[in-house]
C-alpha cells in the first residue's frame, strides 16, 4: 500500500470514528470519561509521576478534567504555535482560551514547561491498536513531538474510547506507537 492509500484510509477511518464518538449522548460520554480517570488513576498515577501533559478535551475527546483538580501533579496543557505544540502549567484555577481551531488552551504568559520536566504525556486519540499504534486528527501535531529527540523518550498513554480500539492501523514509516492506552474498561502497557 502506498503513502497516498495510507491517507485516503486514514481520512476515511477518522472520518467514520469521529462521526461515532460525536453519536454518543452526553451522560454515555461522561460515564465513559469518568472510567477512563479511574483506570488512570488506578493504573499510572499513584507512581512517582509529578508532572502530566494532557489536553482539554474538543469534539467529545474523552474528558479528563475530573483529575485536573489533583495539586499534587503538575498539569501541562499545548498551546499550538506554528506547526507544533508548546506546553504550558495549568491549575484549575487558571482561565483558558480558545484558539483558531476553537480548542481551549492556557493563555500565552503561562509558565512553559521543559521537557526534562515531563514525566508522563496523555494523548488524544481518534483510535488506537494493538500495537501501540496512534491515529491522530492528521495535523501531525504529536507526531512531530514525538519524534523529536527531547520528547521522544517521554511515557505515552493513548486515551480513546473502547470502539476506537482497533486491531490494527494503517501506519507510516514515521508513525511512532505509545507505550500504552487506557479505555473506560482497559489499560494497556505495550512491552
Amino acid at each position: 500500500m502506498d503513502t497516498v492509500d495510507i491517507q485516503l484510509d486514514k481520512v476515511k477511518l477518522r472520518r467514520t470514528l469521529l462521526k461515532k464518538r460525536q453519536s454518543i449522548s452526553f451522560s454515555e460520554w461522561r460515564e465513559k470519561s469518568d472510567r477512563i480517570c479511574t483506570q488512570l488513576q488506578a493504573s499510572i498515577l499513584s507512581t512517582q509521576t509529578k508532572t502530566i501533559l494532557a489536553y482539554f478535551s474538543f469534539r467529545q475527546e474523552p474528558d479528563l478534567s475530573p483529575l485536573f483538580a489533583d495539586t499534587k501533579y503538575q498539569w501541562g496543557f499545548p498551546r499550538c504555535v506554528g506547526n507544533s505544540l508548546s506546553w504550558h502549567i495549568w491549575t484549575s484555577a487558571d482561565s483558558v482560551q480558545i484558539n483558531s481551531y476553537g480548542i481551549s488552551e492556557p493563555h500565552p504568559d503561562a509558565p512553559t514547561i521543559d521537557p526534562s520536566e515531563v514525566d508522563l504525556i496523555l494523548v488524544p486519540s481518534v483510535a488506537c491498536d494493538r500495537q501501540g499504534y496512534r491515529l491522530g486528527y492528521g495535523g501531525g501535531y504529536y507526531d512531530r513531538l514525538l519524534s523529536s529527540p527531547e520528547w521522544a523518550n517521554k511515557p505515552t498513554v493513548g486515551i480513546l474510547f473502547d470502539f476506537a480500539f482497533l486491531p490494527q492501523l494503517p501506519t507510516e514509516k514515521w508513525d511512532k506507537p505509545l507505550q500504552a492506552i487506557s479505555t473506560e474498561t482497559k489499560f494497556i502497557i505495550y512491552p
